[in-house]
């Protein structure tokens, strides 16, 4: 939902670091793999029953993804980059509540469940409407240059982060957010049925 009105304001200062590292030889695929490793560090931190250590290797992992797309742009973007970078975002993006299932499987297996489904769905009628949008030529820059269309949702990549930051700074609230989370991912993939109803055609 802010996701556009945030690029605005991260994706000036993250253009003028790309352009640094990409003119150092760093590689946008490079910097993918690292935020990939730091969010699996952070998921590995929380599910050991270290959430607030998580912190720093999650807010870090999301300023390389963030940065990936930066130095792709001021080098030479490729579609295999994207392929990585959706991949690893949906790894992190499952691997954290997976991780506080682990962490307490009894008080927080239902829930973590409930949560990685709605992300499951929401996921699947993101990536749905990316391609049906690809093939109707379709192209927008809300979200900033991405590889894929990007169609705005209740809850996007922003609000994610937001959450995984709340929840490691209270874990024992993991079950009531993660119902509340995964309710509200499920409105937006209804929303997005819609969209795609009144955009495709039945």
């Amino acid at each position: 939902m802010f996701d556009a009105a945030l690029r605005r304001l991260i994706d000036p200062p993250l253009n003028r670091a790309g352009k640094r590292l990409a003119s150092w030889g760093v590689g946008a695929n490079g910097a993918t793999l690292a935020g990939l490793g730091l969010g699996l560090l952070a998921a590995l931190l929380i599910a050991l029953g270290e959430p607030a250590l998580a912190l720093a290797p999650l807010l870090l992992g999301r300023v390389a993804d963030g940065l990936d797309g930066a130095i792709a742009r001021a080098s030479a973007p490729t579609p295999f980059g994207g392929f990585l970078d959706i991949l690893s975002d949906f790894i992190v993006y499952g691997a954290v509540p997976l991780a506080f299932v682990l962490a307490d499987v009894e008080a927080n297996g239902a829930a973590g469940a409930f949560l990685l489904a709605a992300f499951y769905a929401n996921g699947a009628s993101f990536l749905a409407f990316a391609v049906l949008a690809e093939k109707r030529g379709m192209e927008t820059k809300a979200q900033g240059v991405k590889t894929l269309y990007y169609s705005a949702g209740l809850l996007e990549g922003g609000e994610t982060i937001a959450f995984f930051i709340l929840l490691c700074l209270l874990p024992a609230w993991f079950a009531p957010l993660a119902w509340a989370f995964g309710a509200l991912c499920l409105v937006t993939c209804a929303a997005r049925a819609v969209l795609a109803w009144r955009v495709f055609g039945a």
